[in-house]
């Protein structure tokens, strides 16, 4: 035996090595995946921890909501009340004025009286509606387009973004408004390109304007989805001059491209929408003197 060992030491001394280094590799793998299996529950509790917290918002927003509505129907309920009493104090005022005006007089200070009163709770109606709105649905902006693009390259969409030039102050109606045309051009670049389909969106500020440019590769995203060249097949459509005018100035048409149009035009810019052959679609909006139009403080506001 111990001739055996002597003869087959460094045989040994090998194995054995092997059988460590497996079993070091067997134990690096275990605590790498013992880690991951820890961050993995880590992470769910965070999220677990992040739904409940919505879903108690959500909950304490409903119930909010509910009360509002309960005001709303109160305060409603006494405004058409009052109503009804204004309605009898005039006709009793007018019955009154053919017999005694005197008492006519007093039923119109009545009235007055009543439809301020009236016109008080209508405007509390009003100021709990705005707050139920604007807490209910707040009105996202430029600052929101990170969060847009976040959602539409989850969806499937591969979105690009610059900026140039020099950002100026917009009010939020303006905001909105380049936010919707934003949402609505990328909304169509992810419905008609599909998955993969590569678009870009430029900012360009100017002193008073701002261009907003939305340019996809859907027709050529489809085509390399479906297997195909795009090359290829763009070749297969011999597109030609003409091809490219009627692309350039025939309008397209549909409720997404007026609604980006009259945005647009809003808010004193033009919109410009077409099809570029073989490749996809592109988005223009310019706004020459969205300063102006968009009424910042600071800013001339009479027509230039």
């Amino acid at each position: 035996m111990d001739d055996w060992l002597n003869d087959n030491a460094t045989s040994l001394v090998v194995v054995l090595a092997a059988v460590a280094a497996v079993l070091v590799l067997l134990l690096v793998l275990v605590f790498v995946l013992w880690r991951r299996a820890r961050r993995a529950a880590r992470l769910a509790r965070l999220d677990r921890s992040t739904a409940e917290r919505e879903r108690i918002d959500l909950e304490l927003a409903l119930a909010e909501q509910g009360s509002r509505l309960r005001m709303i129907r109160e305060l409603h309920e006494i405004a058409v009340h009052s109503v009804t009493v204004i309605i009898s104090q005039a006709d009793g005022a007018r019955y009154a004025a053919t017999q005694d005006p005197a008492a006519a007089g007093r039923s119109a200070a009545v009235i007055a009286e009543s439809a301020r009163a009236t016109l008080a709770d209508l405007r509390r109606v009003m100021t709990v509606v705005r707050d139920g709105e604007a807490e209910a649905a707040p009105q996202p902006g430029l600052s929101s387009a990170r969060e847009l693009f976040k959602v539409m390259r989850d969806a499937g969409l591969d979105v690009e973004f610059t900026e140039s030039g020099e950002r100026h102050e917009l009010r939020p109606g303006a905001e909105l408004a380049i936010f919707r045309i934003l949402q609505e051009a990328l909304s169509n670049a992810l419905t008609h390109g599909g998955e993969g389909t590569r678009a870009k969106v430029a900012f360009g500020w100017t002193d008073d304007g701002l261009k907003v440019l939305v340019e996809d590769d859907g027709i050529r995203a489809a085509a390399i989805r479906s297997g195909l060249d795009p090359y290829i097949e763009a070749q297969k459509h011999n597109y030609t001059i003409d091809d490219d005018l009627a692309a350039l100035t025939q309008a397209p048409s549909g409720r997404g491209i007026t609604e980006m149009r009259e945005r647009t035009e809003l808010f004193g810019g033009v919109f410009e929408a077409h099809t570029v052959p073989g490749v996809g679609f592109t988005v223009q909006a310019v706004f020459p003197s969205l300063k102006y139009h968009n009424g910042v403080h600071g800013v001339r506001l009479e027509a230039r």
